[in-house]
């Protein structure tokens, strides 16, 4: 093989390893920024309405709620990951039928229950709206 065509060669196998590199890298990029696309809109998701729950708890609403109704469950996924800033009350003493002293104090019979401040528990699941309505509140 003569020496100049035995360095083209050498050239086409560096530049081919080369290329596939720069492959590589482009699709590399690509995958970063599909994930990072990804875990925004799910963070988005499950945390638009931080700043609403915490604004009610600012103004005093407070839920009472079972672990085990549906209503309850309902209303808690209306939040999303956000639930965690609402005041919430258990009012279910598990392994008994009892209900917890507070929520009798309350005056709380059906679930779940708001109570906005001073004023006696509004019974059922309310809406994310009515909740802003009631208390001031901006939704997202």
């Amino acid at each position: 093989m003569s020496e100049d065509r035995r360095k083209r060669q050498q050239e086409r196998e560096g530049s081919s390893s080369n290329g596939s590199a720069k492959k590589l890298l482009l699709y590399g990029g690509i995958a970063v920024l599909l994930a990072a696309a990804y875990f925004a809109g799910w963070y988005h998701k499950n945390h638009k309405y931080d700043a609403f729950a915490q604004c009610l708890a600012v103004k005093q609403a407070k839920m009472y709620g079972l672990y085990w109704c549906p209503h309850c469950i309902e209303q808690k996924e209306e939040f999303g990951e956000a639930f965690h800033y609402v005041p919430y009350v258990e009012c279910a003493v598990k392994g008994t039928s009892e209900i917890a002293p507070q929520c009798k104090i309350a005056g709380v019979k059906l679930f779940p229950s708001w109570q906005f401040g001073m004023d006696p528990p509004k019974e059922g699941v309310l809406s994310l709206e009515a909740l802003s309505d009631k208390t001031g509140c901006s939704l997202p």
